[in-house]
């Protein structure tokens, strides 16, 4: 999924005393079928940038197009069915609802799209397999481990089938053993055609074989080195 951001800029609370410049003039091309880490400090705009490819904020300037479909200024209910329909969420903290059951967690993307509840299930049902989970299906989120956390993320994350899936922080709270077990979720994910997109300044991630390039942002600008 061709990623293209030109001359991207993002103002937070502009015209205010407290504006800030988040991302200033970011042009970016990712490929299909790669795997990139925007790699920064806190505050450099990583996860600004990748918001904006995630559809969740729309730049103050500059064009941004997914797969040729030019997004800079569509109104919000087109990006939101954009988003529902291309893109896929990893979160650093995961946002798993502890209340509701792992299947149920699962099962969230889908429920905006009025899909029947037989075929949402099975949808789950394959990714609880794939991932190792379907033991834990009737489970509250809230009594998994960490490691099942994870999976549960990843298999939200896939269950509408999105060809980008965009990943801020993922393992900044995992250990190195989750870490890698996650590294390899997203190699397998890239091996079977998704374009990903990670912000990271973990070398266990930026250091990765299946990470094609690491692209450093400082001060919401791309640092070529």
């Amino acid at each position: 999924m061709l990623i293209e951001l030109e001359h991207v800029t993002k103002v937070y609370n502009q015209g205010l005393a407290n504006e800030v410049t988040a991302l200033r003039e970011v042009s970016l091309r990712i490929d299909d079928n790669s795997m990139v880490c925007l790699r920064g400090a806190s505050g450099s705009g990583k996860s600004t940038l990748l918001s904006i490819i995630g559809c969740v904020f729309q730049p103050t300037s500059g064009r941004v197009a997914i797969a040729g479909k030019q997004l800079s200024r569509l109104p919000d209910r087109f990006l939101t069915l954009h988003r529902r329909r291309y893109i896929g969420f990893i979160f650093q903290n995961f946002n798993i609802l502890p209340a509701l059951s792992v299947e149920e967690n699962i099962m969230l993307p889908l429920v905006p799209l009025g899909m029947r509840p037989m075929v949402m299930r099975e949808k789950a049902a394959v990714l609880m397999e794939r991932f190792g989970i379907s033991h834990r299906r009737r489970f509250p989120a809230g009594q998994i481990s960490g490691g099942e956390l994870q999976r549960t993320a990843i298999a939200r994350a896939l269950v509408n089938d999105p060809p980008l899936i965009l990943a801020d922080e993922p393992t900044a709270h995992l250990d190195s053993r989750l870490s890698h077990e996650f590294m390899d979720f997203m190699a397998d994910l890239k091996a079977a055609g998704k374009t990903i997109v990670i912000t990271s300044h973990d070398a266990l991630v930026t250091e990765h074989k299946a990470v094609d390039r690491v692209i450093d942002i400082r001060d919401g600008r791309i640092h070529v080195s």
